[in-house]
């Protein structure tokens, strides 16, 4: 083999960062659906594409998300929270356009969301009412800085969204009760960020879907909420650094108390 020479950081490696990036997959948001487990993929042999796969208790794992769909929202700009499942059906917001499609099974998505400078994420199924809960960040007058808000999207599809919460900067995690009665959710205003200081809100729904007077129940500027979920009988257990330490705690019975790890 002829000896190649060449100055210090010109040499050419057949070994190229695509080569060892191409089968990198990163997984994230899983989701379940009765006995199936759904969660994303982001490939870098597609271009950084977001796949949605599901996988079935026979063992089959199947690719949901048909090309060129990318599963990815751009709310708060970092993201999270791009997909919702329930009973095979999928809604899901696609990077391009940050519209929120449907996918049943066996057919192509299609759009439920209007063609806008409108971002959505976070969505949770409302089956009482047949609706979405999903945080929206509206973009569409310029220059004004983004309004966020909480709002109500019909699963058929045909409107925006009606909104159900509004008047902070930033909200996440919207939560919805077993029972489909009360609504948990976060926000947070400038110049905090969701780390240094969030507030946990809930609210009783109407039979309308609207909702009634809601209440701060835990958080502030300097304490911060992460991951609130409701248990099946009720309880809304949440993270907080109240005392300097993340740890868990739970609301019952309108108090809020520690869970202890003993």
């Amino acid at each position: 083999m002829a000896e190649k020479v060449a100055p210090y950081g010109s040499w050419r490696s057949p070994i190229t960062s695509e080569l060892i990036v191409s089968e990198t997959v990163q997984l994230g948001q899983v989701a379940l659906d009765g006995e199936d487990i759904y969660w994303i993929e982001m490939r870098p042999a597609e271009g950084g594409r977001n796949v949605i796969v599901r996988w079935t208790p026979d063992g089959r794992t199947v690719d949901m998300t048909p090309s060129p769909f990318n599963v990815r929202t751009r709310v708060h700009e970092y993201g999270g929270g791009a997909f919702v499942v329930a009973n095979g059906t999928i809604y899901f917001s696609n990077f391009v356009d940050q519209r929120i499609y449907c996918q049943r099974a066996g057919a192509e998505p299609y759009p439920i969301t209007p063609q806008a400078d409108v971002r959505y994420a976070d969505g949770v199924i409302d089956r009482r009412r047949n609706r979405i809960i999903s945080v929206r960040e509206d973009h569409t007058v310029a220059p004004r800085e983004a309004v966020n808000t909480l709002v109500s999207l019909e699963l058929k599809g045909g409107n925006g969204g009606e909104i159900l919460v509004s008047g902070d900067d930033f909200y996440s995690s919207p939560r919805l009760s077993s029972d489909g009665l009360r609504l948990a959710w976060l926000s947070w205003n400038h110049p905090n960020v969701p780390w240094d200081g969030t507030e946990l809100w809930v609210g009783e729904l109407k039979v309308d879907g609207s909702l009634g007077r809601p209440e701060r129940v835990a958080g502030g500027i300097d304490e911060s909420i992460l991951q609130p979920e409701w248990s099946p009988d009720g309880v809304l257990y949440f993270i907080s650094d109240r005392t300097g330490w993340w740890n868990l705690y739970r609301l019952r019975d309108g108090e809020v108390e520690p869970i202890s790890s003993a």
